[in-house]
């Protein structure tokens, strides 16, 4: 949010009128991109002591973007109900978080694992310079799962 007021600033819009990136001035980002950069879904945190969540962190020193996904997950059925994420980085990295979240839920954790990056870029149409936002929603997913699944054997000891 504060990256889009600054970016509005800079450019001399005021909060109402349309950033570059909504009227086609930045032609390098897909419309999937911006939509997920403009309407992000799911942001936010649970609580990460909440043995129903998972929490993956993840970050790519190269560029700075640093990822926090999270998953709620159903201990009866093994299925995610929700998730959230906060991500520090780029219009890509915030779309691929936000895709991410929003694959996720509904699905079981064995069938989230299955998750690609390359599904990700696909999907959102990531030039090759920006494909380590997707390595990195995939591998917080893959994390987020992990500590679920660590949290599980330390509270049932199995």
């Amino acid at each position: 949010m504060m990256m889009r007021q600054t970016a509005k600033k800079a450019l001399g819009l005021t909060s109402r009128q349309s950033t570059p990136w909504s009227v086609g001035i930045f032609r390098s980002y897909h419309e999937n991109v911006i939509d997920h950069y403009d309407n992000p879904r799911n942001v936010g945190s649970f609580d990460k002591n909440d043995p129903t969540v998972g929490t993956g962190l993840v970050g790519a020193p190269a560029c700075g973007d640093v990822m926090k996904l999270q998953i709620k997950v159903d201990e009866k059925t093994g299925q995610i109900v929700d998730a959230r994420f906060k991500t520090f980085g780029c219009g890509s990295a915030i779309a691929s978080s936000s895709v991410a979240t929003e694959w996720v839920k509904g699905k079981a954790m064995e069938e989230v694992l299955t998750i690609k990056n390359t599904e990700i870029a696909k999907h959102l149409s990531l030039p090759p310079v920006k494909l380590h936002c997707s390595m990195l929603a995939e591998d917080a997913i893959k994390a987020a799962v992990k500590d679920y699944k660590e949290k599980r054997v330390k509270t049932n000891g199995a």
